[in-house]
């Protein structure tokens, strides 16, 4: 694995970890607006970033099948979404604004299930840049390494607010700066390992590219529809979080056209 490729996958992980040093630098406590912020603008990013970066390139390396170019798109899209929901079932999560535990009955601590329910949704998007970065390695003519990289840096815009809000709500509970700040890091750590992991994959089946791609959009569409769009809408000034959905959505699909 070259260095590019390195830096390329590590790039997520340094946007997460920025965002959890938030805490030292803010207020305990993360007004409800501005979290309303961050997860719109999140989830707009992974929404033009499943578009731009993985679908319509899942449908081009299809292209040789003429009308049914959308098909391994369809089917990898519905693989993804049906995989993250399986997760969901099977792994003890608590989300960040919500009581009730989801997933098997366990014994974890609330921090442990809140952490695993951010490193959860954070799979798709480490199996989202890998699996780009695998199409580069692999020589597909229609995958850039600038094409990579923005999409590893627009995956790093959005996991800074994640970042953030991991951390700050657990140091409002009362844990330690130092602690809060770690924890905030780990729940991006599964990214990296997610993206190496999609990298082999994809070198052991490389005709299997464009399902892993579209895979990578269903898994990031599961996660916004499921946990971002619901959260950044609700109460009052829900619009707030419909215009930052814009912002993110907009700069994203600049960065992938741009670089691209």
């Amino acid at each position: 694995m070259n260095a590019d490729v390195v830096e390329g996958l590590m790039i997520p992980f340094v946007g997460t970890s920025l965002g959890a040093a938030c805490v030292f630098f803010m207020k305990k406590e993360m007004p409800l607006m501005l979290q309303r912020v961050l997860e719109g603008f999140a989830a707009g990013v992974m929404v033009a970033a499943s578009i731009w970066s993985l679908l319509i390139p899942a449908m081009d390396q299809s292209e040789e099948m003429g009308r049914l170019a959308f098909l391994p798109a369809v089917i990898g899209f519905w693989l993804g979404i049906l995989f993250l929901l399986l997760l969901d079932n099977v792994t003890p999560h608590l989300h960040m604004h919500g009581n009730v535990k989801e997933g098997p009955k366990s014994k974890l601590g609330k921090t442990t299930m809140m952490v695993l329910a951010v490193a959860l949704h954070n799979i798709p998007e480490g199996m989202a840049v890998g699996v780009v970065y695998a199409g580069w390695i692999s020589g597909e003519e229609k995958i850039t390494l600038m094409g990579a990289l923005a999409l590893s840096l627009g995956i790093a815009i959005q996991n800074f607010p994640e970042g953030a809000i991991v951390s700050m709500p657990l140091c409002a509970e009362g844990m330690k700066k130092s602690t809060a700040f770690w924890y905030g890091v780990l729940s991006g750590a599964v990214e990296p390992m997610a993206a190496v992991l999609t990298i082999w994959l994809s070198g052991l089946i490389i005709p299997m590219l464009p399902y892993l791609l579209s895979f990578a959009a269903g898994a990031m569409i599961y996660v916004v529809v499921e946990e971002l769009l619901p959260e950044m809408s609700e109460g009052i000034h829900s619009n707030i979080g419909t215009l930052t959905f814009s912002i993110g959505f907009t700069l994203m699909m600049a960065l992938d056209v741009a670089l691209g």
